[in-house]
């Protein structure tokens, strides 16, 4: 299932990717996309990727509750379209990898990708879900918190000055 804070903090991550003022001018090398690939794998990107392809199967397959009599021949067709899925699935990977590689050096690259293999970085990949849940969840009341913060003040502020703001 996917889970709502989760899908929000990686497309949040993506925009933060794409920002323009990072980015690096030169064209990144081989071995800097085959190390960006290794970081985007090892860091948990392809779980993500999977949380959003994988609802498209389940989709599918519970169309043959309304109509069992097409069960087989959809489960043969989830099986056809599955590689064709994992392909696409490669395609946002080096497209992950080439955002990683074009804004960070390789010897960076180098550093991220041996954290990822450390057990501290196999645990922050493992943990980062959870992570990632209670951060969405905690920044959507902070930011309730802070709008509200912000209307009262901005309203004393304008009380002071002889404006009433509704």
């Amino acid at each position: 299932m996917i889970r709502t804070p989760r899908l929000a903090a990686f497309a949040a991550a993506i925009v933060m990717l794409a920002g323009p003022a990072f980015a690096q001018t030169a064209q990144p090398t081989e071995s800097q996309l085959a190390l960006a690939r290794e970081v985007a794998i090892n860091s948990g990107m392809t779980r993500s990727i999977d949380a959003m392809t994988e609802p498209f199967f389940i989709q599918l397959q519970q169309m043959n509750v309304t109509r069992p009599e097409i069960k087989k021949d959809l489960e043969e067709v989830v099986t056809i379209i599955r590689p064709e899925v994992e392909q696409q699935k490669d395609k946002m990977i080096d497209s992950a990898a080439r955002a990683f590689a074009t804004r960070l050096s390789e010897a960076e690259l180098k550093e991220i990708a041996a954290f990822y293999r450390t057990p501290a970085g196999k645990k922050y990949v493992e943990v980062q879900p959870g992570l990632l849940d209670d951060i969405v969840k905690d920044l959507a009341t902070w930011a309730q918190n802070v709008s509200e913060y912000v209307i009262i003040r901005a309203r004393a502020e304008m009380n002071k000055r002889g404006h009433q703001l509704q």
